[in-house]
């Protein structure tokens, strides 16, 4: 199936590798929400920076997500799961429109709340090939996913995954040889380079930053109850 991802920029300092995009199959555009009205429409989160991304008469492919009821042309047969493995459906959007912070999207043929209920939760694909070009500075975030982060020089950990939301900026999940993840903020004031032809990202972290966006560890979650305990027995 290929790697899904999200189709973001931001900040770098370095071009987008091409060799890395090109093994990329498809990206992930947007996700379906909801639906939206009464003929049709979705509301969509939109999991791309590039302005005017979308455009009435764009093909996308929806991927239903993974384990959700699937039904074909029969309705009366029973729902089957989704699998990994299932094909990818063909849209086109007829129109769109900005809602409160969301997308909506109409798409030709769907023109029902039942056919847009089909569609909840799938993301909206395009073909790695077709990913936005960037400007100069600006790589994907997608990208980095993989890549070995450095701090002041010493090795922190891989990149695991990128998430979005919490703040401003995009969050690396980094995890160590030995398993311990920190959240990584990727803003440009921390950032000293991107090597994408090397799978490397450089910064230069605040002191103690790693330490603060460290999760709890199992073990260190039971020393803090044994301490918590050890304090109760102390008052009585």
């Amino acid at each position: 199936m290929g790697e899904r991802v999200r189709d973001r920029g931001a900040p770098s300092g370095a071009k987008d590798n091409a060799d890395y995009a090109a093994s990329t199959d498809f990206i992930t555009l947007a996700r379906v929400l909801k639906t939206q009205g009464r003929h049709g429409e979705v509301a969509v989160e939109v999991h791309s920076d590039v302005p005017e991304r979308f455009a009435a008469g764009m093909k996308l492919l929806a991927l239903p997500p993974v384990g959700s009821a699937r039904r074909g042309p029969d309705r009366a047969k029973e729902a089957e799961p989704v699998t990994e493995n299932d094909s990818r459906r063909e849209l086109e959007i007829a129109d769109l429109w900005p809602h409160k912070g969301l997308l909506v999207l109409k798409f030709r043929g769907v023109d029902s709340i039942s056919d847009a209920e089909v569609l909840v939760g799938a993301e909206l694909q395009a073909p790695g090939a077709e990913r936005a070009k960037l400007e100069l500075g600006w790589t994907y975030v997608s990208d980095l996913v993989g890549c070995t982060v450095f701090d002041h020089g010493r090795e922190i950990g891989c990149i695991e995954d990128v998430q979005f939301g919490a703040g401003e900026a995009p969050l690396l999940i980094v995890a160590d040889g030995a398993g311990k993840k920190f959240d990584v903020p990727f803003v440009e004031a921390y950032l000293e380079s991107v090597e994408a032809a090397r799978r490397q990202v450089h910064m230069q972290l605040p002191e103690g930053m790693l330490e603060v966006n460290a999760p709890v560890t199992a073990e260190e979650k039971q020393e803090q109850e044994a301490g918590r305990g050890r304090s109760r027995k102390n008052k009585k």
